[in-house]
């Protein structure tokens, strides 16, 4: 076989959902067949769905999960090759990709490196493989690996390209998006298809899990790390590429290299590698296609578009429809609401004002605009009256207390409970509109902006929440967040001539403190090093520590960053290191 049809199934898993899985499964494998692939790969743990986490402690989940695949194999003709991503149970449990032929599972790989580290736990729940799996089909032959265990220079797929003589690599995948993530994975994958001298295939997962989106972007690239094709962005996608295997062979006949690594393999080396053959014969005539190269997107549009499918994909699979947002008349507020519209459909979303006895005249009616421009259901809700009911109640215990914060977030947890009682009344789902930098620093009221069911921008800076709402401008054509929103300074409208910059630094250095802080582990005196003032530094850190109790009471939301709070970065609520008083 010289030419090679290799098909990319990027679909969208829901964990848990066997039986909807499975019949995702059977149908691009239909949809395979009639584009006369002859091998087809599925992303890792498409059968429970990625990560499954404390599902695994449940043997009949795991039972389910192959009584599934056992349902999937008798779709599989003798003419495709398919693997599909599962759990396999020997003795323990593995993370597992199955070998299907002609209605068999003809081989089974457990993956060998379990990444334990972010977001990952799965050395919680897995017991590692230890051989590296070739399948060889007529003259060609195919190395297997799962996700993490192609991040890894020396791992099972360099042998199977050494010892196997595979020439091409075959990844399947659940890998969490993050910015520029993209960029990096393929610069990856590039090196170890140009390393190896082989065809990388790598299929990836794509859609929202809880606090996880996976971009889909599954790729082919050649024996020089080139691209030859890309899947879509954020969507699913089957992408169906031709190979060349002889560019392979050419390529290795060429280079010294190989030779005198091949010298350097033991017998121990061969007995970790399992070699398993398919009769199979190679396709005489198929209908002709064209190799896709999807482009990828520009920074802003790819975090805007993990923001929509993430929210989409929360409330889909979760039974929820309609969503409800407490418009302020600022930016955050304002950028959820245009997100929840491009998620779920402008008439499944409503916008509440709730103006207080701070509220400028300019934010009500930047709420109220911002609502029209996108045409969704508008209720104003004033909380005056009850504010003061609520001072009046109190006033005997406070007696002449100055006012504080206490009368401020006093406010915003009337928001709060009304917010929460449309949710129960109507079952809306209330988004919260918290950002980073809020998060970050403990700029929120617990109880009160925090309170709802999913936090839309939580892992967005708020930087980048104005870049985003300029794009969303941009991609309309037209204002749909009034420019006044832009250009006015950010306050919290909970006080007389309030503003966010009374308390936290200008955002444009808070948010790279931050990043530095947060996301690289760097210490207050490395910082200060790069140029920030060590007054400022100190008190961002303060804030980002003594906060932690009031993150670990937020709502979930998706991971666009980095290094995320919650399961990426996790720090003890009690702890007595405090690095912004050591001198």
């Amino acid at each position: 076989m010289r030419n090679v049809r290799i098909a990319l199934a990027q679909i969208n898993t829901t964990v848990g959902d066997i039986e909807g899985n499975k019949q995702k499964i059977i149908e691009f494998i239909k949809q395979a067949v009639s584009y006369d692939a002859d091998v087809l790969l599925f992303p890792e743990m498409s059968i429970t769905g990625y990560p499954p986490e404390d599902l695994l402690f449940k043997t009949h989940f795991i039972q389910d999960n192959i009584k599934a695949l056992e349902e999937i194999v008798q779709y599989v003709p003798k003419s495709l090759i398919a693997v599909v991503g599962f759990v396999d149970m020997d003795g323990d449990i593995y993370n597992s990709a199955a070998v299907i032929n002609d209605g068999k599972v003809i081989a089974k790989y457990h993956k060998n490196y379990l990444p334990n580290y972010g977001v990952f736990d799965e050395m919680r729940y897995f017991q590692k493989g230890n051989k590296a799996l070739v399948i060889q089909f007529g003259d060609v032959r195919m190395g297997i690996t799962i996700c993490e265990d192609i991040w890894y220079p020396g791992g099972p797929a360099r042998a199977e390209a050494l010892y196997g003589d595979a020439q091409i690599l075959a990844n399947i995948s659940a890998s969490p998006y993050y910015q520029k993530k993209l960029e990096w994975r393929e610069k990856m994958l590039s090196t170890r298809a140009n390393d190896n001298l082989a065809i990388v295939a790598y299929v990836n997962l794509v859609g929202g899990q809880d606090e996880l989106v996976f971009d889909g972007a599954s790729l082919v690239l050649d024996e020089s790390g080139k691209v030859l094709a890309r899947g879509k962005q954020f969507e699913e996608d089957l992408l169906v590429v031709d190979v060349d295997i002889e560019g392979v062979n050419k390529a290795r006949l060429k280079d010294p290299r190989r030779r005198q690594d091949k010298l350097l393999v033991t017998k121990e080396d061969l007995e970790t590698l399992e070699i398993v053959t398919i009769p199979f014969e190679a396709k005489t005539q198929r209908k002709e296609i064209t190799n896709r190269t999807e482009p990828a997107l520009p920074e802003v549009e790819e975090v805007y578009n993990a923001l929509v499918i993430s929210l989409r994909d929360y409330m889909r699979k979760n039974g929820m429809k309609e969503a409800v947002i407490g418009l302020s008349g600022g930016i955050d507020s304002s950028l959820v609401a245009c997100i929840a519209v491009d998620a779920i459909g402008k008439e499944n979303v409503i916008g509440v004002s709730m103006p207080g006895p701070f509220s400028s005249e300019h934010s009500k009616e930047d709420a109220r605009l911002l609502a029209e421009n996108l045409g969704i259901r508008f209720l104003t809700i004033p909380i005056v009256e009850v504010y003061e009911t609520f001072l009046e109640t109190l006033k005997p215990i406070f007696k002449d207390l100055p006012f504080d914060t206490t009368e401020e977030n006093l406010q915003a947890r009337i928001r709060g409970v009304i917010l929460m009682a449309l949710s129960n009344k109507f079952g809306w789902l209330v988004l919260t509109t918290g950002n980073k930098s809020e998060s970050a620093t403990g700029y929120s009221t617990l109880y009160g902006d925090t309170a709802g069911g999913y936090a839309v921008i939580k892992d967005v800076y708020k930087t980048m929440v104005y870049k985003l709402s300029e794009y969303v401008n941009q991609k309309a054509g037209r204002e749909i967040i009034p420019q006044r929103v832009f250009i006015k300074p950010p306050s919290a409208e909970l006080r007389e001539n309030q503003t966010d910059q009374d308390k936290l630094p200008p955002y444009e250095i808070l948010d790279q403190i931050l990043e530095l802080y947060v996301e690289e582990d760097m210490s207050i005196e490395e910082i200060v090093n790069l140029g920030f003032e060590e007054k400022i530094v100190r008190e961002v850190v303060r804030m980002v520590n003594i906060n932690e109790y009031k993150r670990r009471q937020t709502p979930p939301g998706p991971k666009v960053r980095k290094r995320a709070f919650g399961k990426d970065r996790r720090l003890p609520i009690t702890n007595g290191y405090r690095e912004y008083k050591r001198k």
